[in-house]
C-alpha cells in the first residue's frame, strides 16, 4: 500500500464551496467516478476542508501511477465532464503548474514511538 497527500484550493465563495461539499456528500457523486477511482488502484480516498482549502489522503495499490491514472482519466468522457464540473469551484493552488490541480504534498514528520 502507498500513501498520498494532495491540496487543492476551491474558488473562496461560501456558496460554491457549499455545492462543491453537496457533490461529494454520499449518494450525489456520480458512481462512474467512484469506478474509474477504484479501477486505477485507489483503495481508500478522504477528503478534508478548512476555508477553501482541500486535503486529501489517497491511499493505493503498490503499482498506482499517476501518469497511468491521467492518461485513463482523459480517456474517459464522464471523468472529463466531472473534472470540467469541478473546475467551477476549484481554483490552483498558486504554486501549480499549468493545468495541474491537485498537488502532492511532501511529508515532512512522522511521530513514531
Amino acid at each position: 500500500m502507498k500513501k498520498y497527500c494532495l491540496a487543492l484550493d476551491l474558488v473562496d465563495d461560501p456558496d460554491l464551496i457549499a455545492e462543491y461539499e453537496h457533490w461529494h456528500k454520499a449518494g450525489n457523486g456520480w458512481p462512474e467516478i467512484k469506478d474509474s477511482i477504484t479501477g486505477a488502484g485507489i483503495t481508500q480516498m478522504e477528503i478534508y476542508r478548512t476555508g477553501n482549502r482541500l486535503f486529501m489522503i489517497m491511499e493505493t495499490e503498490d503499482d498506482f501511477d499517476f501518469s497511468r491514472k491521467g492518461r485513463m482519466d482523459e480517456l474517459n468522457p464522464k471523468v472529463q465532464e466531472w473534472e470540467q464540473l469541478m473546475w467551477k469551484f476549484q481554483q490552483p493552488i498558486s504554486w501549480a503548474k499549468e493545468g495541474e490541480k491537485w498537488i502532492i504534498m511532501d511529508k515532512i514528520f512522522t511521530l513514531t514511538h
